[in-house]
């Protein structure tokens, strides 16, 4: 037993390493969550961050004149387009334009199709969403479950990376069990998904709600009870991706015993997902615009 810890132990020790060398965040990106995190920001103090990066105001203009947002005119003026997007969107835009141009490259993918897993990460996004809306969470705050819902799978990443041959027995296994991803994880490489996305929040010093929605997606009960919430939601979002087999993630067999728990965490019906269907469809469409500013940033 001593010698399965120490290799377990070299495996989180190999995947630290692994994380350690990934660029940190911009400063700009740092100074954007920094600035947003503040009580009483405006966004004249946002605006004074993000008119000295012209790549992020580039980002900020051309989402709101996307698709995204339909609006009749050009908007031009940095101070207006915060204004209109809200301080938790350009603060999202810019998390999410900075994880995806250092994790979201082809080649940080050997196992995993990136194709598949950047559309189950879409679709757990707007899926948290709108399950935040129809719980009537304000909509300043929706964004910041569409982002954690995001990133909820980060963890996968460096795991897929260092150890690809494994990863492809961890799928095998978790196909050939129809049981969860995160035990397969555990039982062949002896460390999850949820463990290494915490590592890497730790890393980028993300918001400890964003932090909580990567580690515990899979156990929202062992969240602290100040982002149970969110944990819970983004839980609820990716069993919907997973039960409808959008996107990829490895992990299409879910146990109904757990999704009823966590519907219980929410006082929620899976009947009451039914109609989620065109909105998530409509939503993934509008997002993928929100996805590619942001890739453009990479």
């Amino acid at each position: 037993m001593a010698e399965a810890v120490t290799f377990t132990d070299k495996r989180q020790q190999h995947i630290q390493d692994f994380i350690d060398r990934m660029p940190s965040l911009s400063t700009t990106v740092t100074k954007v969550l920094e600035v947003c995190n503040r009580p009483n920001t405006s966004p004249n103090d946002l605006n004074r961050v993000i008119s000295l990066d012209p790549v992020l105001t580039g980002q900020v203009l051309k989402l709101i004149n996307s698709a995204y947002y339909s609006l009749p005119n050009q908007i031009t003026s940095l101070t207006r387009a915060i204004i209109m997007l809200g301080l938790n969107t350009v603060k999202n835009l810019a998390l999410s334009t900075a994880v995806l141009s250092t994790i979201g490259r082809e080649d940080s993918f050997r196992s995993l199709p990136m194709d598949g897993f950047w559309a189950h990460s879409i679709c757990v996004g707007v899926a948290a969403k709108i399950i935040a809306s129809n719980l009537g969470v304000p909509a300043a705050m929706r964004e910041e479950f569409f982002v954690a819902g995001l990133l909820h799978d980060l963890g996968k990443v460096p795991l897929n990376n260092r150890f690809a041959d494994e990863y492809i027995q961890v799928l095998d296994l978790a196909r050939l069990e129809q049981g969860p991803l995160l035990r397969a994880e555990a039982m062949v490489l002896g460390l999850d998904h949820g463990l290494v996305g915490g590592m890497i929040a730790a890393k980028w010093q993300l918001s400890e709600a964003m932090s909580v929605a990567l580690v515990q997606h899979h156990d929202p009960d062992g969240a602290p009870d100040e982002h149970r919430y969110i944990a819970a939601v983004v839980a609820l979002a990716n069993m919907y991706a997973n039960v409808h087999d959008i996107g990829y993630s490895g992990d299409p067999y879910q146990e109904w015993p757990a999704i009823r728990h966590v519907l219980g965490m929410l006082n929620m019906a899976w009947n009451s997902l039914d109609n989620l269907g065109e909105e998530v469809d409509r939503e993934i469409e509008k997002a993928q615009i929100f996805l590619q500013v942001s890739r453009e940033g990479g």
